[in-house]
C-alpha cells in the first residue's frame, strides 16, 4: 500500500524531518520496514510564484531538506516509490543535474555515478541488516539509471 508523506514550507526551512519520522521509525522499531518497499512518496507544498521556472529540486531550501533527509536515512531509496518517479525525483535532489523539457532530467554523468556507487554500498549492508535479499534489488536499483551490474560486484563488497 502507498505511503504519501506531506512535506510543508515550514519542514523545509526548518529542516524538519518529522513528517517522515512519524512514519518510518515506527516500521524500523516494529520490524515492518521490508513490507514498505517502494511504497513512499513526498507531496511537496513549495508555494512559487506562477512564472517561476524552477523545478522543485533547483531550489535550495527543497535541496538541503533532502540533503539532510539522505544524512538521516540512507536507505532511503529501498522505499521510495520508483514507479512513480520518487526515486528519480530523491536522486534529482542529491546529483548534479540539468531539466530538458523535452529529454526531462539529465543528471551530471560522473555524480549519478558516484550516488549510484554510494547507494549500492549503503544499501547492500543495510539490506543485509534487516535480512533482506539485495543483489536483485540493488541491480534494479542500478539498472533504473542505466548501470548493469555484474554479480562479480557483489562478490567483493560482502
Amino acid at each position: 500500500m502507498s505511503q504519501t508523506i506531506a512535506i510543508q514550507l515550514d519542514h523545509l526551512t526548518r529542516l524538519d524531518l518529522s513528517p517522515v519520522k512519524t512514519v518510518v521509525d515506527p516500521l524500523l522499531q516494529q520490524g515492518a520496514i521490508a513490507s514498505q518497499e517502494q511504497t513512499l512518496t513526498f507531496e511537496i507544498h513549495y508555494p512559487r510564484d506562477p512564472s517561476d521556472p524552477r523545478e522543485l529540486s533547483e531550489i535550495s531550501e527543497v535541496r538541503l531538506w533532502f540533503v539532510r533527509l539522505d544524512a538521516l536515512y540512507p536507505w532511503i531509496p529501498f522505499i521510495l516509490d520508483a514507479k512513480r518517479g520518487e526515486l528519480a525525483r530523491y536522486t534529482a535532489m542529491l546529483v548534479p543535474h540539468q531539466f530538458s523539457r523535452t529529454e526531462g532530467i539529465q543528471y551530471n554523468p560522473e555524480a549519478l555515478e558516484i550516488f549510484v556507487m554510494h547507494k549500492l554500498f549503503i544499501l547492500s549492508e543495510w539490506l543485509k541488516q534487516q535480512k533482506i535479499p539485495a543483489q536483485f534489488r540493488l541491480k534494479s536499483m542500478a539498472q533504473l539509471f542505466g548501470y548493469d551490474i555484474d554479480d562479480s560486484f557483489f562478490e567483493l563488497i560482502k
